[in-house]
């Protein structure tokens, strides 16, 4: 059994893919302990720290801050057996062993970097194996190529009879013959083929189909791209390379109309943002919602005045001395109490199995913009909250969310939301549904305006509310009286509370 670990980055939950590694919690010859935070991970969904799976010392770290990494792939390598005397060089670690068990004493075959029947290596599907020389046998058709290259290189002398004898006849002599070739169609004949450009390259391009992928999201075309992977295949980084990279003149040329003036085309005055993590996921998320729920938007605007005094009564009182308190926390009873009175608005749409499934929970969602996107982490089984357990549980969502802290259980599972758009001052808007949920509202500025007070003209507090919903499920009239339930709390939240409850 060997006592250097390599320790895989694991899937973190929902089929995750991959994961950009933020920052090193160890470094090289720390030692750890067992379930130590060893390195910071950022995925899809959020930001999470990775515990360590053994204790030992730290030899060897495979990715530096910054590098995306697939799932399965090694990301730290641990001597849980530190007292047993000097640990083997890293560079003379069995890496390129055919047999990928030696990676890992404890590997079991079948599972990923393990070995598989047949001298195989087990992958995640999808990914493919790891890439390396040694085990990858000569495809059937190329012993022409191994031969030329196992040949020594002729002298450049002899280059110009082996292209010329095919073009000029042997009986035939010609002094000027050879001057009549122009140099254009001698040369590709006698460049090597490790030195081809992408554009003369045969056959199709190798690489991963993550590394497909991101190209596409680029707009960079594999068939010009130098591949610096192994047998010339094209890596993340060549993908990103060829991305930032300048237009050459050649291209800038084929590529620029006449009329068009040049700063248009000017790469220096551009910028490229990968489209990864939690970005990513939001884009992909809010496409397949608004492109398979079909979304109906209702406005409501009201006199939040009396919300207002309510609030500064439940600042003054003991329980809520130590507690923030926000607009957010009445709007978060309000649709509590109204997906109680309307439970079909709770629901979800499940057409795989032809049924609406309501939900006897409440998991309410909070958007909350952070550094890298848009997430809505969900307040567990919110209902059932006393509402300064509400106000608590709603500020630490928001404090995570911010830090970039959320676990990804804070982000599944959710059957309602609110956004609260009136923090950047806006009236309203029409927000998209999270997937698998009926509704979501939006929650807009508080603003001092004109308004029919008992038969007078009075300022007060006022907001407007924007309801999405899925009409699969929400009609108008049920969308109607919840958006009014949630209004008339709004108005007069001490009232309503004595008559709903």
């Amino acid at each position: 059994m060997s006592r250097i670990k390599e320790f895989n980055l694991p899937d973190l939950g929902e089929g995750l893919t991959e994961g950009e590694i933020l920052s090193w919690l160890v470094k090289v010859g720390d030692t750890i302990e067992l379930n130590q935070p060893i390195v910071e991970v950022e995925t899809a969904k959020a930001a999470v720290e990775i515990p360590a799976k053994w204790g030992g010392v730290v030899t060897r770290i495979f990715h530096e801050a910054g590098a995306v990494v697939e799932v399965g792939q090694p990301i730290i390598a641990i001597d849980t057996d530190p007292t047993a005397g000097p640990v083997p060089s890293p560079d003379s670690a069995p890496a390129s062993s055919s047999s990928s068990s030696s990676e890992d004493g404890e590997t079991e075959a079948g599972l990923i970097g393990g070995p598989a029947p047949g001298g195989r290596t087990a992958v995640l599907v999808g990914y493919g194996p790891k890439t390396t020389t040694a085990k990858r046998r000569p495809r059937s058709g190329t012993a022409t190529t191994s031969t030329t290259a196992t040949t020594p290189t002729p002298p450049p002398a002899a280059a110009a009879p082996i292209v010329a004898a095919p073009i000029v006849p042997a009986p035939v002599v010609q002094p000027v013959a050879p001057a009549t070739v122009p140099p254009a169609a001698v040369s590709p004949a006698v460049i090597s083929p490790a030195t081809a450009s992408p554009a003369g390259r045969t056959g199709p391009v190798l690489a991963k189909p993550p590394v497909r992928k991101l190209a596409r999201d680029l707009g960079v075309d594999l068939a010009g791209v130098n591949g610096t992977g192994p047998m010339g295949s094209v890596t993340r980084d060549d993908v990103q390379l060829a991305a930032s990279r300048p237009e050459t003149p050649a291209e800038t040329a084929a590529a620029t109309v006449p009329t068009a003036p040049a700063a248009v085309f000017d790469a220096s005055r551009e910028q490229r943002i990968p489209i990864k993590g939690v970005r990513k996921l939001t884009a992909e998320n809010m496409v397949a919602s608004a492109f398979s729920a079909p979304h109906v938007t209702e406005f409501l605007t009201v006199d939040v005045t009396r919300s207002m005094k309510a609030l500064e009564k439940l600042k003054s009182r003991p329980e809520f001395a130590e507690t923030r308190v926000s607009p957010l926390l009445l709007v978060a009873k309000a649709v509590l109490l109204a997906a109680k009175r309307h439970p079909m608005v709770n629901s979800t749409w499940s057409g795989a199995t032809g049924e609406i499934v309501i939900k006897d929970y409440v998991n309410l969602g909070i958007a909350a913009a952070t550094e890298r996107g848009l997430i809505v982490p969900n307040v567990k089984d919110a209902g059932r909250l006393t509402l300064r357990e509400l106000a608590e549980a709603l500020n630490t969502l928001v404090r995570v969310a911010k830090s970039g802290k959320t676990p990804p259980s804070d982000m599944t599972g959710g059957t309602l939301s609110i956004t609260n758009v009136g923090v950047f001052g806006i009236d309203t808007g029409t927000p998209i549904l999270p997937p698998g949920e009926s509704a979501i509202l939006a929650f807009g500025a508080i603003r001092p305006m004109p308004w029919v007070h008992k038969d007078k003209i009075k300022v007060r507090q006022v907001t407007t509310l924007g309801l999405s919903f899925d009409h699969r499920i929400i009609d108008g009239e049920l969308g109607s009286k919840f958006l009014r339930d949630v209004g008339a709390f709004l108005t007069d939240p001490e009232a309503t509370l004595l008559s709903w409850t």
